[in-house]
């Protein structure tokens, strides 16, 4: 009941990376330099992806779910609170395809958007509340996972999940997400605009 949340939250965050590495191919391929060419919205080649990738990640996340049930996992609180808990992680998965989308349009090449799309994933999700309580942390550390947005995320749905009392988690985990969407969508539709094949 404890671990489980976490493994939710961190296998969605690295689906999530997908995008980069589907528009830094995209780009080396040329396909951005035709889509610009046609008479549609720029920023749709983006939000397609990044919503086409939602889906996915979705697809995955259900199937995950059904082996959590098959080991144990259990929803201990009511449905609309799992239910929640279940938008707040793929919110947050979608806010970090907007990341990903900045990272896949602004490298040279597959490889790296590949190295640069997971490398920063890893520090935010182990050092957070995923696999071990951040009171357990170095006191030097512990304040870092406390403030970690993956962390809020986790712990929200952590507590929907099973029943406990999720305080102002929701809210924070949303505020987190909406913002992160909020500013990477903006920047990722700049770079687009501006960015040509390789």
């Amino acid at each position: 009941q404890f671990l489980l949340p976490g493994i939710f939250a961190q296998t969605i965050t690295f689906g999530s990376a997908g995008t980069s590495i589907g528009l830094a191919d995209d780009l080396q391929k040329g396909l951005v330099d035709r889509l610009r060419s046609l008479p549609m919205s720029q920023p749709a080649v983006i939000v397609g992806r990044t919503v086409a990738d939602l889906v996915k990640n979705s697809f995955s996340f259900v199937i995950m779910l059904g082996i959590a049930f098959a080991v144990g996992f259990r929803f201990e609180g009511s449905l609309a609170e799992a239910a929640l808990a279940t938008f707040l992680l793929l919110l947050f998965a979608y806010a970090l395809s907007w990341v990903h989308a900045l990272i896949g349009l602004s490298v040279k090449s597959v490889e790296a958007a590949n190295s640069g799309g997971f490398i920063w994933m890893f520090p935010m999700t182990f050092v957070s509340s995923a696999f071990v309580d951040p009171s357990a942390m170095p006191d030097w550390l512990e304040p870092i996972a406390e403030a970690n947005p993956f962390t809020k995320v986790t712990n929200a749905s952590r507590a929907l999940y099973t029943g406990l009392p999720a305080g102002g988690l929701p809210w924070q985990s949303l505020a987190w997400s909406v913002g992160i969407i909020v500013v990477f969508s903006t920047l990722s539709i700049r770079k687009f605009n501006s960015a040509s094949s390789r």
